[in-house]
């Protein structure tokens, strides 16, 4: 068996897009799964998936999940060291602003890594490490124009999460 972090996307928006916390571990133990827990209502799981090829995991994932809900739910996966990592590498920007982390679904090109870093600003700060984007934001990160639809736009699916629940899960369940 191998542990997987998930990170689903765009879930809990709206009316018709829910997708309660226990119904994520049911859908999860239908695909396979066991040891399955969820930590807040935003879309984290970990669990324990015999599959070892990180696309095949998402492709199941993302098949119960649209058996379940009705709708399709982007799922991006990782491994507990690769989550550990993400969190480790947020100390070394040494940014005291908001920090949110766009968790990319494929390996970002070249090219898209230069387009989106290419968008920082004083304020507003990209920087990509691997499937992870570091976006150090100011005060008015509500106003940001370093958002995940622009990482998207470049990088292709993402999910963005805040680096205090990257750290949570890291401790959590990775470490």
């Amino acid at each position: 068996m191998v542990t997987y972090v998930g990170f689903l996307r765009a879930i809990n928006l709206g009316a018709k897009r829910k997708f309660p916390k226990d119904s994520i571990r049911a859908a999860v133990e239908a695909a396979g799964g066991s040891n399955v827990e969820t930590y807040i209502n935003t879309g984290n799981v970990r669990f324990d998936l015999p599959l070892r090829s990180r696309a095949k995991v998402e492709a199941a994932l993302e098949e119960a999940f649209r058996a379940d809900r009705g709708f399709e739910v982007p799922t991006i996966v990782f491994r507990p060291a690769e989550v550990v990592e993400i969190a480790a590498r947020a100390s070394a920007f040494g940014h005291g602003g908001r920090h949110y982390v766009s968790l990319l679904k494929q390996e970002p090109t070249a090219e898209g890594v230069a387009a989106v870093e290419a968008l920082s600003a004083a304020e507003e700060v990209a920087k990509v490490a691997g499937r992870a984007v570091h976006l150090l934001l100011g005060a008015n990160y509500h106003e940001a124009r370093l958002t995940n639809a622009v990482i998207e736009r470049h990088l292709g699916v993402a999910t963005n999460r805040n680096l205090t629940v990257i750290e949570a899960l890291a401790d959590k369940w990775c470490r």
